[in-house]
């Protein structure tokens, strides 16, 4: 798990404000996720400040029983760390599936 989320540049890392990224065994009941942001979006803050950090919350038990091997496993943890990163960055879910459909197209 940690290998994947070490894969994305520490660039954008870096630009992440006020952000914990942990890791949970299992995503709430009856929601199938790979992950889970949860916080205000960037684009979205206003009067900012003093607040708890916003959560990405990487879901082992779903990607480990997708991905199998430890390759699928990093490349799984990889792909949500990003779909997650957007949403902090003020992507709606449409906007990052379309991202996330380009830059497949682009490493095909």
């Amino acid at each position: 798990m940690e290998e994947g989320i070490s894969a994305i540049p520490k660039r954008f890392l870096e630009k992440l404000d006020n952000v914990d990224i942990c890791i949970e065994e299992e995503p709430p009941r009856g929601r199938p996720l790979f992950g889970l942001y949860q916080g205000i979006p960037k684009t979205k803050r206003g009067h900012y400040g003093q607040v708890l950090p916003d959560k990405i919350t990487i879901f082992k038990g779903p990607i480990e029983r997708r991905g199998r091997s430890k390759e699928k496993i990093r490349e799984i943890v990889k792909n949500t760390v990003w779909h997650e990163i957007a949403h902090h960055f003020g992507m709606n879910e449409r906007e990052v599936r379309e991202v996330e459909k380009r830059r497949k197209q682009k490493s095909s």
